[in-house]
């Protein structure tokens, strides 16, 4: 998912995807621990969707224009 893409969603959207997004990555940690996970980089891609949404929401936040 890219930044770009991202800033098009209003706030309470972004809200809803980082909590789907966290759900996701708790999912997915979940199916390493049980030896179910066969693609390991998504972990690595949750994690980095859920820090661009929290980025862009911070920005928001603090009236950062881009």
């Amino acid at each position: 998912m890219r930044a770009s893409d991202i800033r098009n969603y209003t706030d309470e959207e972004l809200k809803k995807l980082l909590d789907e997004k966290k759900r996701q990555l708790m999912e997915l940690r979940f199916q390493l621990a049980m030896g179910q996970l066969r693609n390991t980089s998504l972990i690595e891609e949750t994690k980095r969707d859920i820090a661009r949404i929290k980025t862009i929401l911070r920005e928001r936040e603090l009236g950062v224009r881009r």
